[in-house]
């Protein structure tokens, strides 16, 4: 017992020195100036009105002050501050919100003194606020009850809470959240797992965390356990369902476990949220909030979850400093979220997911050109949303950067790397230059060969794919190669017993001629039921290349698809599809002006954008 109290002693010494630490690199993206005056906890208290489409509350922020300065800086958006008060007794203080910023939102300056350590803000949020969808009970699956959930990530959380809204200050926090009686509350900490008599819920969050993983649900949900420390969250109807799917999420956790270390957060559990959820999944601690549309039914899009799950290492516990760094978290936990494929369902299943990886990377770089400064992975967002930083660069030219260390320096020795440096910097925010020297000093060792060989700089500060990239190669797809290559000569009838899993489907729908009939579109449909099927990743592929041939009998399932779904990734090709022609820009529009209430604001804002 002694000895068990002395490491959780060390522990929580060792999270606040790694709290202490912030980027010494300026964050475009935050008016906050945390090497003066920097956030270390969080009291959020908060009522949620669904009348008003509103939260009224009070943030009280434990602050460090360590060049005694006489003012603090947070990030606002659309807040409306009723007032400030410092100290436990609460004196008033003096506040100014700065010019908006069409990105970055205002600056709230705070009068503060060298001995201030608390600082409380009383505020309101807009009914515009970003990070916040509020849904009617007719866009829940129950149509009774209201829903809300909130996306931080990545500069939006200053819409709901008045914050140092940068992914390289840390905080720990508690929360009270009263809600309407019939409704449940859960956030990114330690949850409840059903609904009290008074709507009052407490939440505590131990470890320090970032601003965009504060995250908040408020809805009729229900929950299920899969095993001692993982389960799920959703609205009645779906919960049996979401429970079958992510049966294995266990098996993931332990899998994870045994590559690079303990899981830290204590539970693990999946919110399957309302289908307007903008994103595949986010990966808040303790519960990632993840889209329905996962729940093909077969467990076939469960690789979601295992990539959520990565986040809890690369990410959760060891953060890109700034959004210009965010290969950090995504092409990371690309790998990873590989390998735990791999672990749980075999060599090609991870093959297959590789392949159509490298594709989407091969895509995202053509699409911007190979020498455009938008392929680098240390990405420049500076006056610029960071929301355009998530694409397929972080994501898998990262993924293929590690990959390419992998196959230089062996995957055992890659992971003793990983490992380290999980632990090396848990709880902390990192820089591409400081990985980069971690990188050197620890894997590489001055050894000028090696270097040559992984070419890091290449990598990390130059655009477009280098050439010592890994080859990809699936034996499965080379057999769909050959099915494709006499598609024209062999009959169709059959090819739904050799093409089943989601990744060949996916594949094959990819590679088809480019010159397909209508008639053509037609026996592929009825052999394989594409325009039916309940796998909306598969659904997405096919409409795409419904929309481009113009296959009409098609249509009216586009039309529903695009108005019961928000998720962006399926969203911006459907729609950026259909307006390449006049007909087509037309019948978005249309759709739109029916389908735009049910989207989240980081979907509606894009294809804003998109159909302008």
């Amino acid at each position: 017992m002694a000895l068990l109290v002395f490491a959780i002693s060390c522990n929580t010494k060792q999270q606040s020195r790694n709290n202490d630490k912030v980027q010494t690199e300026k964050d475009p993206h935050t008016f906050a100036e945390p090497d003066k005056a920097v956030v270390k906890h969080l009291d959020l208290d908060i009522k949620v009105n669904f009348d008003t489409k509103q939260i009224t509350g009070k943030a009280s922020w434990s602050i460090n002050n360590p060049a005694k300065t006489e003012q603090i800086i947070f990030d606002t958006k659309l807040l409306d501050i009723k007032k400030v008060t410092v100290g436990a007794d609460e004196k008033e203080t003096k506040f100014s919100l700065g010019t908006l910023d069409s990105i970055l939102g205002k600056p709230l300056s705070i009068d503060i003194t060298a001995e201030d350590t608390l600082v409380h803000i009383y505020y309101i949020t807009s009914r515009d606020a970003g990070a916040l969808q509020w849904l009617e009970p007719q866009q829940t699956s129950g149509k009774k009850l209201p829903f809300l959930f909130t996306q931080s990530q990545p500069i939006l959380a200053r819409s709901w809470v008045p914050s140092q809204d940068g992914p390289g200050i840390r905080f720990t926090y508690n929360a009270t959240v009263s809600v309407p009686e019939d409704l449940l509350a859960v956030m990114s900490a330690e949850n409840p797992q059903q609904k009290n008599a008074d709507g009052v819920y407490q939440f505590k969050q131990t470890h320090p965390i970032p601003s965009y993983l504060l995250a908040l649900a408020v809805g009729d949900m229900e929950f299920k356990s899969i095993d001692e420390r993982t389960g799920v969250y959703a609205e009645p109807a779906m919960l049996e369902k979401a429970a079958w799917e992510f049966a294995d999420m266990g098996k993931m956790v332990t899998a994870a476990e045994k590559m690079y270390g303990p899981y830290r957060w204590g539970r693990y559990d999946v919110l399957v949220l309302p289908p307007s959820f903008p994103y595949g999944g986010m990966e808040n601690p303790n519960l990632t909030f993840a889209t329905p549309t996962v729940i093909a039914g077969d467990r076939s899009l469960v690789g979601l979850v295992a990539h959520e799950l990565a986040h809890s290492w690369s990410g959760n516990l060891v953060t890109n400093a700034t959004w210009n760094d965010m290969w950090l978290n995504e092409g990371f936990t690309v790998y990873f979220e590989k390998r735990i494929i791999e672990a749980l369902y075999g060599k090609e299943e991870a093959k297959m997911q590789e392949v159509l990886s490298r594709q989407g990377l091969n895509d995202v770089v053509k699409e911007k050109g190979d020498m455009s400064k938008d392929t680098k992975l240390k990405g420049d967002y500076k006056r610029r949303d960071p929301e355009e930083a998530i694409n397929d660069i972080v994501y898998e030219k990262g993924y293929a950067f590690l990959q390419t260390i992998e196959q230089t320096v062996g995957r055992a020795t890659l992971d003793t790397f990983l490992k380290n440096y999980f632990n090396t910097y848990a709880f902390q925010s990192h820089t591409t230059e400081q990985f980069v020297d971690h990188l050197n000093k620890e894997l590489i060792k001055n050894d000028k060969a090696l270097a040559d060989k992984i070419m890091v700089d290449e990598w990390v500060y130059g655009p477009g794919i280098p050439k010592n990239i890994p080859a990809s190669v699936s034996e499965n797809f080379k057999r769909i190669d050959n099915t494709i290559a006499n598609l024209r000569t062999a009959p169709v009838t059959g090819l739904n017993r050799q093409i089943k899993s989601t990744n060949e489907l996916l594949y094959f729908i990819s590679h088809l001629p480019a010159d397909l009939t209508a008639e053509e579109m037609a026996l592929l449909d009825k052999e394989f039921k594409f325009t039916q099927s309940g796998n909306s990743e598969v659904q997405s592929a096919w409409f795409t290349l419904a929309i481009r041939h113009q296959y009409k009998p098609a249509y009216h399932s586009i039309e529903k698809f695009l108005t019961e779904v928000g998720r962006r990734k399926f969203l911006r090709p459907l729609y950026g599809e259909m307006i390449k022609t006049s007909e087509g820009k037309v019948w978005a529009k249309q759709i739109y002006a029916k389908a735009r209430a049910n989207y989240h604001p980081v979907s509606y804002t894009t294809i804003d954008e998109l159909l302008k």
